[in-house]
């Protein structure tokens, strides 16, 4: 990890579940957008990380970001911080932009966590009585907020006219937390698969698996 070498916290192992779902795959498929290489430092998902990656990423997640100007955080951070240093994956007049940082922003706000609920309670909660009652009790305010999405997406290819970096992760959350509540909107499942039919997602997907060869310890 020296110079000026881009470095990306990944992991080496996760759960059969989390395959393909660690979110170091968006900043890996920003890079690959990009065109920039890359090296991985790897972490095991079952071990505590030491007090040296805390200072790197306080919350102990993936995925954590350097390049020997800045160390940077947070996924959403990380892309933002991409997309201004190269002048790419966000659109070049002020009102693109603005609407690509608003999309940005609201996917990590307003969209994820009424979905993330929904795809991970019967996951982790599924053999709790209350996980049902739960998921069904937050259902309409997924299905507002996917509404939300879909009335504004309408018959654009991206959220924001030109492909950007708020596609990038509203594209992930899409295919993370989405699950079959998408398929009452049609334009949100194109918009889904012509981003994941990207092939710059198809190499940032294929990286993160080549990288989990590690065990739990």
């Amino acid at each position: 990890m020296s110079g000026n070498q881009i470095t990306i916290s990944a992991f080496e192992w996760v759960p059969e579940f989390a395959k393909g779902q660690v979110r170091d795959l968006v900043v890996r498929w920003a890079l690959e957008e990009l065109g920039l290489p890359y090296q991985t430092y790897l972490l095991n998902a079952a071990t505590a990380r030491d007090a040296s990656y805390i200072a790197w990423q306080p919350f102990d997640q993936v995925p954590a970001y350097r390049d020997g100007e800045v160390e940077i955080f947070e996924s959403g951070a990380i892309l933002l911080y991409l997309a201004e240093k190269h002048s790419k994956l966000l659109p070049s007049d002020a009102a693109g932009k603005a609407r690509a940082m608003s999309w940005l922003f609201a996917t990590l706000n307003s969209v994820e966590p009424a979905l993330r609920p929904i795809a991970l309670y019967p996951l982790f909660h599924g053999d709790k009585d209350w996980s049902a009652p739960a998921v069904a009790s937050l259902m309409p305010l997924a299905e507002g907020r996917l509404k939300r999405v879909a009335d504004a997406l309408g018959n654009k290819d991206w959220i924001a006219t030109e492909f950007s970096v708020a596609d990038i992760l509203l594209i992930f959350v899409l295919r993370s937390f989405g699950g079959e509540m998408i398929n009452d909107h049609p334009n949100l499942l194109a918009y889904r698969a012509r981003g994941l039919a990207r092939p710059a997602f198809k190499r940032a997907l294929q990286a993160q698996l080549d990288d989990l060869t590690g065990s739990p310890v």
